[in-house]
């Protein structure tokens, strides 16, 4: 693995030819959730079954969090007293018309770090998969629709609907891509419901998803990563 800056994000690097996201096989970039750390995802890239030399972009949230192990990082700031109160209430969090503040800011940041992926490690985007987990699933999401780059699949973990206000319209150009997503049943920070909400919204806008409901919370299951290897296999060798 190495460890450098690429549009002003620390960033983990895996796999390709030499373990360092060398040579020019297909990538996978996934953003980590809100208050992990910017390693988190990391272990994912042993865990999946996928193509020899597949290489693995991790980049780090640019804010450190005050609360929480000293690693935990963000994207956006989350209110957390009111998502506190929400639980407390037994309120079912809705955030499918909400545009978190510092959503625009940190897009323009992850569209600047995406360029540069492609730039530095000579991504054809047509190979490369981006995506995340929880907030990094949204971000992932909403850096997709913002830019016309030919990408190969989106995955989402955890994650939900967000701003769809915006982001019905832009889906309209992203018909026919990939999707992977899952989410469990039992999940206390971002409902099942919501994250049917983004598959039927993504299904209508035409772009095909493979789902994965499982029995748990806000996790990634070792079902899951079963699923997802062949899931990038399928697309990044798709001709």
């Amino acid at each position: 693995m190495r460890d450098e800056q690429i549009g002003g994000l620390r960033t983990r690097i895996l796999g390709g030819t030499d373990g360092k996201g060398g040579g020019r096989d297909p990538l996978v970039i996934l953003l980590h959730g809100f208050g992990a750390s910017g390693d988190d995802l990391v272990s994912l890239a042993d865990a999946l079954t996928v193509p020899a030399g597949t290489r693995f972009v991790f980049p780090e949230g640019p804010l450190s969090l005050s609360f929480g192990p000293s690693a935990a990082r963000a994207w956006w700031l989350i209110d957390m007293a009111r998502v506190a109160a929400d639980r407390a209430a037994g309120r079912a969090r809705d955030l499918s018309n909400e545009m978190p503040r510092g959503l625009a800011p940190i897009r323009e940041t992850m569209l600047a770090f995406l360029k540069e992926v492609e730039q530095k490690l000579g991504a054809d985007p047509r190979k490369t998969l981006i995506g995340g987990f929880s907030q990094g699933a949204m971000l992932s999401c909403d850096a997709l629709l913002h830019t016309d780059r030919p990408y190969a699949g989106l995955i989402q973990l955890s994650g939900t609907l967000l701003a769809s206000q915006e982001w019905v319209p832009l889906l309209q150009k992203r018909k026919g891509l990939p999707v992977f997503q899952s989410h469990g049943k039992q999940d206390e920070l971002l409902p099942h419901e919501g994250a049917e909400r983004l598959r039927d919204t993504l299904i209508h806008a035409g772009l095909p998803v493979e789902w994965h409901s499982f029995r748990g919370g806000h996790e990634i299951p070792r079902s899951v990563l079963q699923r997802l290897g062949p899931f990038i296999t399928k697309v990044v060798t798709k001709t």
